[in-house]
């Protein structure tokens, strides 16, 4: 596989700033906005590799230390996971904490919900003694990796086909639009970033905000290869193209965008 982390790669390190930036207000029947501190996962997904860029031209690749062979290629899963507990849990802090075999039925039942269904759950789940899927992952991340299984998810996810084929400009401005709506009514769009048939990525983020100008929209976004820090997924209106930074794993440049769990297709 070409310098991929299967559905590992990319994100831009960037903050909701800039001039004439405007945000859009949500509706009244708009949920609760997604808290990155509270609502993503606390740990990262394991990359099999690391990458040297130094060489303009070519990538030297070395394989990463103490990665566990079930601990990479579930960046999917992992995105999938955070809009699901998003959606199908909610989390009561003042609650007694509960035994593992407890939590992982409760893990079971989120990760079980449909990870389409776009509206929340209802009843959602309740998971007593944590704030957040943050707090609660960090004490729980076994039981959470255990359900989430292997990189099968991410590897035979049903819009890998999508990939292959032509992104149109006009295809990218629909999206952008798609995802605005989206962000504006509390859902969160689980998006793919590719290259193809470079595959110099080829990986999932969660989208959770989102900021326009007259130049570009930015889209924040939970990244499975980095828990820690919010990034963002850069569209230029003039091209009607994605854009990435240099990352540790990817060298920067247009990335083609799609979004998966959404419809029978994808």
């Amino acid at each position: 596989m070409l310098r991929t982390e299967a559905f590992p790669a990319v994100i831009l390190i960037a903050a909701l700033s800039g001039a004439g930036c405007t945000t859009r207000p949500p509706p009244a029947e708009a949920g609760r906005p997604f808290d990155f501190q509270r609502d993503s996962l606390a740990y990262s997904n394991q990359l099999y590799w690391s990458y040297d860029f130094s060489d303009p031209d070519t990538v030297e690749m070395r394989p990463a230390p103490d990665t566990a062979p079930e601990g990479g290629h579930r960046c999917a899963t992992m995105a999938r996971a955070v809009r699901q507990f998003f959606r199908a849990a909610r989390f009561d802090p003042d609650a007694a904490r509960v035994s593992d075999e407890e939590y992982r039925r409760l893990v079971r039942s989120v990760l079980g919900s449909d990870p389409r269904r776009r509206e929340p759950a209802q009843p959602p789940s309740v998971i007593p003694g944590y704030p957040g899927l943050r707090s609660f992952s960090r004490d729980h991340h076994e039981i959470i990796d255990a359900e989430l299984g292997g990189a099968v998810g991410t590897y035979l996810q049903r819009g890998n086909w999508r990939m292959i084929f032509p992104f149109a400009p006009r295809q990218n401005r629909a999206a952008v639009e798609e995802w605005l709506t989206q962000l504006e009514r509390g859902q969160l769009p689980v998006v793919r970033i590719v290259n193809f048939p470079i595959i110099d990525v080829n990986h999932t983020l969660v989208l959770y905000a989102a900021e326009e100008s007259s130049l570009e929209v930015r889209f924040l976004a939970f990244d499975p290869n980095d828990a820690n820090t919010p990034l963002a997924l850069v569209f230029q209106r003039a091209g009607a193209s994605f854009h990435y930074p240099p990352t540790s794993y990817f060298r920067g440049g247009t990335v083609q965008a799609y979004e998966i769990y959404d419809g029978f297709f994808f």
